[in-house]
């Protein structure tokens, strides 16, 4: 699936022609819903504290979850509280829920369950949005809010918007769903507060982020002690995020002998039996995001390689100085 939609999306395939009507009534349809909340016919809830979408304008995996952990503990620094709802993807929550850091990935989403075994931030997790928000800040003390992905949910106002751009694939053939992997137009790019940029090359009015890896950790919630992976050992690595390649270069760049490379789809549900087929015995890497979903069958000598996200001291300040702008107007 991943391999087809990369043809169609990012390589030139053909089919994108065919498809091309379809992406037309997608545009139809989401300029509608767009022009509904700025006449007034669909009401924004604004909230009491300020709010901060990280959200794309393409399908798939761009960098958001660790641009939200480095929002969370950017604005801790900075003396703020802050929460973070996301949609949960994949899973099917009833109403809205918290999330602990004893949870599952199938019980709250991937995502969600990763930002908050990593951070312990108050979390919410819920198809509506603006739900989310108001247990967050009825059940946990909190005082600015982070939106994981939203971009397009404008049932709730914002006061922030950051894009994420994956610096490779960018907007791929340009075109909208289905023909290509844009949720808006690349004209979107141009209204909002921030567009960061993960790897690659990031334009003049652009953020360019970076994902500098800090140690490997064992998968296994129950880990006996072998060590960590070296440079000298054949590993195995899989990943299942947006882009997977990302992940094996960055082995390679690293200096690591990857001797297989497995990509899965974004947020695939993993298997004990297919994953302990692929390692055959031997050392197992994958990313954080796959690592909270194989915890509780991993093996001893399956590793994930823990990332933090980098962007400029120029870019915190100007958050920053908006953020209290916004606090001060509150």
């Amino acid at each position: 699936m991943q391999s087809w939609v990369n043809r169609l999306w990012y390589q030139g395939h053909p089919l994108r022609f065919v498809l091309w009507p379809l992406s037309l009534l997608f545009a139809l349809i989401t300029a509608t819903r767009r022009l509904f909340f700025k006449i007034g016919l669909k009401q924004a809830i604004k909230l009491p504290v300020p709010v901060i979408i990280v959200g794309n304008i393409t399908v798939g995996g761009s960098g958001k979850t660790p641009t939200v952990i480095y929002l969370i503990e950017l604005l801790r620094s900075h003396g703020m509280k802050p929460g973070v709802i996301s949609r949960g993807y994949g899973v099917e929550i009833d109403g809205v829920r918290a999330v602990l850091p004893e949870d599952s990935a199938d019980s709250v989403g991937d995502e969600p369950a990763m930002i908050v075994a990593r951070t312990v931030v108050p979390m919410v997790v819920g198809a509506k949005r603006v739900d989310a928000a108001n247990k967050l800040l009825t059940d946990f003390d909190v005082d600015i809010i982070i939106s994981d992905d939203g971009l397009q949910h404008y049932q709730l106002a914002r006061d922030i918007e950051l894009v994420i751009l994956d610096g490779e694939r960018r907007l791929g053939n340009g075109m909208l769903l289905p023909a290509g992997p844009l949720r808006e137009g690349g004209w979107r790019l141009g209204s909002v507060d921030h567009v960061i940029v993960n790897g690659g090359d990031a334009l003049a009015n652009e953020q360019l982020m970076t994902l500098e890896p800090t140690k490997w950790l064992p998968v296994s919630a129950l880990h006996h002690g072998s060590s960590v992976p070296t440079k000298s050992d054949s590993i195995v690595a899989m990943a299942g995020i947006g882009n997977p390649q990302r992940f094996f270069d960055s082995l390679l760049a690293q200096g690591y002998d990857v001797e297989q490379a497995q990509a899965f789809d974004d947020h695939s549900d993993y298997q004990e039996s297919v994953l302990t087929e692929l390692a055959d015995g031997r050392i197992l890497v994958m990313t954080e995001k796959d690592a909270v979903k194989c915890r509780d069958f991993a093996k001893d000598n399956w590793w994930y390689l823990a990332v933090d996200a980098k962007l400029s001291s120029s870019f915190d300040k100007q958050l920053l100085t908006k953020i209290d702008q916004l606090v001060a107007d509150k």
